[in-house]
């Protein structure tokens, strides 16, 4: 089981001479967790191109993209020792469901072992399921692209609809796939800040 030896672990996996997409790549296929790694790029790439769009850092999208679900790496089962032992806050609802916590092992393997300093792009892989009360642009591609590319293969079936409520605005596009959510019996919880972000997002949409 991967314990707090996580990041020295993952550190002996990559060298400074690859490119940051063959680090990423390398510690998905260490961990046998290619299919991943493959929605990962899918999203990097659909990220960087909403940013361009909107005008938003395209760089640290494609970064934050490739990122977002590098936490995957680490078993459902073993997400909430990990955590603890990576010193992770939880949330009783991650402790129920803790798929959700990938979000936030994301954050730290980014920080840890990327060196990534910039706030706007933690704060997008750590919030990237979830959202949050304030998503800045960034949290809001990030998060969107992850719908768009989804990880079950082919086109999610709301794909039309989320680019057309997209088109209104980033924030449209969230409140529109947030508020699907928040009414589908496939929802087993509420996690905090899914529920902060749905009140603004219906605060200033609806």
């Amino acid at each position: 089981m991967i314990t707090i030896s996580l990041i020295e672990e993952i550190r002996r996996l990559i060298n400074d001479e690859d490119s940051f997409e063959t680090q990423v790549q390398k510690i998905f296929v260490a961990y046998h967790c290619v299919p991943i790694f493959d929605h990962s790029l899918e999203v990097a790439r659909e990220a960087k191109a909403l940013a361009k769009t909107y005008g938003e850092d395209a760089y640290g999208a494609f970064r934050a993209g490739l990122l977002h679900d590098i936490g995957g790496i680490i078993p459902n089962e073993n997400r909430v020792s990990v955590a603890t032992k990576l010193e992770i806050d939880l949330y009783e609802e991650e402790h129920t469901v803790p798929m959700i916590i990938h979000q936030k092992i994301s954050k730290v393997i980014a920080k840890e072992i990327f060196h990534i300093e910039d706030q706007n792009v933690l704060t997008a892989i750590e919030t990237h399921t979830t959202l949050h009360k304030k998503p800045s642009a960034l949290d809001h591609i990030v998060f969107l692209a992850d719908k768009l590319k989804w990880d079950q293969g082919g086109e999610p079936p709301y794909g039309d609809e989320l680019r057309r409520a997209m088109q209104q605005s980033l924030e449209y596009g969230s409140f529109y796939f947030i508020d699907q959510l928040y009414h589908s019996p496939s929802l087993k919880i509420i996690h905090p800040w899914l529920r902060d972000a749905y009140e603004r997002l219906k605060a200033t949409n609806e």
